[in-house]
């Protein structure tokens, strides 16, 4: 995938090192709209995702970003983990946000659907989540297609 382009003028892309300051500016506004996210953005933090670009463990990992106007507005964050209870490789949704002012949208929806289409490629059928516990999060999760909720996670049918 280099570029997917959905309505509204919605571009998702993989999350390179040379969008670091993209994603930076993001991470910035995040904390404009809605203050309580739980790390800073400081050296260490830099540091700790510019090595994660050129660190081979990072391998299985997917990063997608949803860019309108220029700005990135949402961002979605994946890990494939193969197992050998079954043989099979599944994924892991790691993080999906949103900025507040870009919400209701269809950004979420987009790196989603474009995350699906990623794991497909790759032989994916079953995509885990932690859901975060808030209202509006929740309602996000249980509008996903070929989803549903089970224990405290949710299971996402790639198709």
């Amino acid at each position: 995938m280099d570029k997917s382009y959905y309505p509204d003028g919605i571009k998702i892309v993989y999350y390179t090192e040379n969008r670091i300051p993209d994603v930076v500016d993001f991470e910035l506004r995040l904390r404009e709209e809605e203050d309580f996210w739980g790390w800073d953005i400081d050296e260490k933090y830099m540091q700790s995702v510019r090595n994660s670009f050129r660190d081979r463990s990072f391998d299985n990992a997917i990063s997608l970003l949803a860019y309108v106007g220029g700005k990135v507005v949402g961002r979605i964050d994946a890990a494939l983990i193969p197992t050998r209870l079954d043989g099979a490789v599944n994924a892991y949704l790691d993080w999906i946000c949103v900025i507040k002012s870009s919400r209701h949208k269809g950004v979420g929806q987009a790196l989603l659907s474009e995350l699906k289409k990623i794991l497909k490629e790759k032989g994916v059928t079953t995509l885990v989540a932690l859901t975060a516990s808030n209202e509006e999060a929740q309602k996000f999760y249980k509008s996903v297609p070929g989803s549903e909720m089970k224990d405290t996670g949710i299971w996402i049918e790639i198709r």
